[in-house]
């Protein structure tokens, strides 16, 4: 049967090909067996691999599309094979690789468990005797035959022969293999698809646009955050399509002569068009071609003005793609962005759950991971990273492993040294770089990733049910919301006394609802210069967008968001701020899993508008704690603490009336803290150290209740 061909995914083996579930079930193969696959003038033999690809589609590592002298999209015929095992195979090298006694047993061990037969074209890692030694120099062979004549494997017997003649037709191109390729771009299936779209199609078969009488798209802007993966897919684009890729950089163009840098840029203009099919990449686009609206100085408008020009002029160079990048777009001049110049504007964004996961194993592919590394649950937690942040992570965890046998200074280490040295990522290793590698996404509103659950929350049961309804259902699941065709709650507000865990509460639902964090203090948005303020407001609901799902705490929100018209002292600013909160909220850009949770102990204070349906739909109260409450919330803080047999945590509940959650903390530390006091001065031994119920008894003398006399929160 024939099926297009895609590309492979994460951990890329060369020799394993993946088939969608009506393909397997027609050819009768299951995971592990053997096909073979046939282009034009190639064929090769591979193992099923685990996976489902597209429906009519096979997933083909790059070097076996290579080998088979296929791009993506194309077609091969795919069919299940018997193999035997190979006790005798036949090779032939390129003619500029020299042959030398023992390479046949090098290509064995580089060969062993794979599939071939007899015209297969193989990448093997040559590091053998003239060979350079580095593992990444892959160097095509070809098989002229085998010992059955048809399919085998290559096992620990095999006996590799190099025939005397070369390959004809076979050069060692490893030197100049593609740097990026599609199987090195993860979490953006979707974007990229359609950059494919806009650049392969024009590139390769401008003759469809002619038949149905439209010019090809012109340009493309790709915008996003840093580090997403903007110039790593052009690249990619490039390079699977074999394009000659011109890059434009601000500082190569800008020249301080006149006119030398529109010379610059017709120059690269004029080179592409030599060298068509080809791709012109303009980096960081917004440094050359910002906005010309009489604050930048006359060289920048001279140079938009030269990109306008040649941008027009695109159309009549066939086969000549431009791809700008920025991570501003707002800056960038309109002019560029109408249609006929840069056509089309696709947004890479921060990547999800599955999104990482990808990333992740395609860095880790050729690192050696041990058991207990879980990929899966490092995409989980690694909310706010993008491609860059998750590059840098797996390579710090194998700095981390490398330090644990790092040689001393007085040690000169061989390459047959190293070569048996037993390096492996472990899991603490990840754990320890986890710690140092922040997520360039949020890293200007980023604070933590909330590691707090529903246990943690002691009582308040009726409160959690609340916040699940309003935060945590609609991000988990959104089909049901739109089955009832019913919009999620944009905000909560969480009010009530000091200490009773609204802050605590916030922390829950965003780890409960695997979404980022982005935690705001009232006072930290507030500045003194005119428009600093409202433009924080913005940043911060700016991110939340790009990081979606994302919950946005505002801690103590009415030392924000007062009400307006109350005082003149700050000059207008906190009106303002009000404004611009009101118009985050339900202006005319919606917030897509966006939910905005904001705490005060003042509700009073608050300005009316912001609490009506629409924008902070929920008012929750967070009360003083009952009984049952305050015996729950004991429970959560002593869970861990050694405590006596004459500790009754049900007898300091009843004692502790009017206490909230931060003060029954504040208890059991003070009882802690007494223990610790009787171990050091009395020189007791660490098994004696314990939680007694006198220490309790001298914790409550200490602490009392923070409602104790404000009659503001009598419950």
């Amino acid at each position: 049967m024939e099926l297009g061909v895609t590309p492979g995914r994460g951990r890329v083996d060369e020799g394993a090909v993946v088939l969608d579930r009506d393909a397997r079930r027609e050819l009768g193969v299951e995971v592990g067996d053997w096909v073979l696959l046939e282009s034009d003038d190639r064929r090769a033999v591979a193992r099923v691999g685990t996976g489902d690809a597209e429906r009519g589609h096979v997933r083909l590592p790059e070097r076996l599309r290579r080998n088979l002298g296929v791009a993506v999209d194309d077609r091969v015929a795919v069919d299940a094979v018997d193999v035997t095992d190979a006790d005798r195979v036949t090779i032939a090298l390129p003619e500029d690789v020299g042959v030398e006694e023992g390479v046949g047993l090098h290509v064995r061990d580089a060969l062993v468990g794979r599939g071939v037969v007899d015209g297969q074209v193989l990448s093997v890692a040559l590091g053998y005797g003239s060979l350079p030694a580095e593992a990444s120099r892959q160097v095509p062979v070809r098989v002229t035959g085998t010992d059955s004549n048809g399919p085998a494997v290559v096992r620990d017997w095999t006996a590799i022969t190099v025939d005397e003649e070369p390959a004809q037709g076979l050069t060692d191109e490893s030197t100049d293999r593609p740097a990026v390729t599609y199987e090195d771009v993860g979490g953006l299936e979707a974007e990229l698809e359609r950059v494919r779209e806009l650049i392969e199609l024009p590139l390769q078969h401008p003759g469809l646009f002619d038949a149905l009488g439209v010019d090809p798209p012109s340009g493309v802007l790709l915008y996003g955050p840093p580090g997403t993966g903007k110039t790593l897919m052009a690249r990619a684009v490039a390079n699977e399509i074999d394009a000659h890729f011109q890059t434009i950089s601000g500082p190569e163009i800008t020249s301080k002569y006149y006119g030398e840098s529109e010379q610059r840029l017709r120059e690269v203009f004029a080179e592409a068009e030599a060298n068509a099919p080809a791709v012109v990449f303009v980096d960081e686009l917004d440094s050359i071609a910002p906005t010309r609206d009489g604050s930048g100085g006359d060289a920048e408008s001279r140079i938009v003005a030269q990109l306008l020009s040649l941008l027009d002029g695109v159309r009549d160079r066939k086969r000549v793609a431009v791809v700008g990048t920025t991570n501003r777009e707002h800056v960038v001049d309109p002019a560029l962005r109408r249609p006929g110049r840069f056509d089309r504007e696709v947004e890479v964004g921060v990547p999800d759950a599955q999104g990482r996961e990808e990333i992740l194993r395609i860095h880790t592919r050729d690192v050696p991971l041990a058991d207990d590394v879980d990929i899966e649950r490092y995409a989980e937690i690694t909310h706010g990273f993008v491609g860059a942040d998750l590059e840098h992570l797996v390579r710090e965890s194998a700095m981390s492993a490398l330090r644990r046998v790092r040689p001393g200074d007085d040690l000169e280490v061989t390459p047959a040294d190293v070569a048996d040295v037993d390096l492996e990522v472990t899991d603490r290793d990840v754990r320890d770089a986890l710690t140092g590698v922040e997520p360039s996404a949020l890293r200007e509103v980023f604070v933590e990733v909330p590691d707090v659950s529903w246990d943690d929350v002691g009582g308040l049961e009726d409160v959690k049910r609340r916040l699940r309804q309003t935060v945590q259902w609609p991000l988990e699941h959104p089909d049901a919301y739109e089955r009832v065709d019913l919009s999620p709650a944009k905000g909560v507000l969480l009010y009530g006394p000091p200490g009773t865990g609204k802050t605590l509460l916030a922390k829950a639902v965003a780890n409960e609802a695997q979404s980022n964090f982005i935690s705001i203090k009232g006072p930290e948005l507030l500045n003194r210069f005119v428009g600093e303020s409202e433009r924080g407001v913005r940043e911060v609901f700016s991110k939340a967008r790009e990081n979606a799902p994302t919950v946005v705490f505002f801690d103590e929100i009415d030392a924000l968001a007062g009400e307006r018209g109350r005082s003149a002292a700050d000059a207008g600013v906190g009106e303002r701020v009000v404004s611009q909160l009101l118009t985050e909220l339900d202006g005319l850009e919606t917030l897509e899993d966006v939910v905005v949770v904001a705490t005060t102990n003042r509700p009073d204070l608050l300005d009316d508008a912001l609490l009506r349906s629409g924008r902070f739909d929920r008012h929750v109260h967070v009360p003083v704690p009952d009984e049952e409450a305050r015996l729950a919330i004991f429970e959560v803080h002593t869970a861990a603490k050694p405590l006596a047999a004459d500790v009754d945590l049900e007898r300091l509940a009843g004692e502790t009336d009017g206490y909230v959650g931060a003060d029954v903390e504040a208890i059991c530390r003070e009882a802690a803290t007494a223990a610790i006091e009787e171990y050091v001065t009395d020189a007791r031994t660490l098994e004696d150290l314990v939680l007694t119920a006198a220490h309790f008894e001298r914790a409550l003398e200490v602490v009392e209740p923070t409602t104790a006399g404000d009659a503001r929160f009598d419950t």
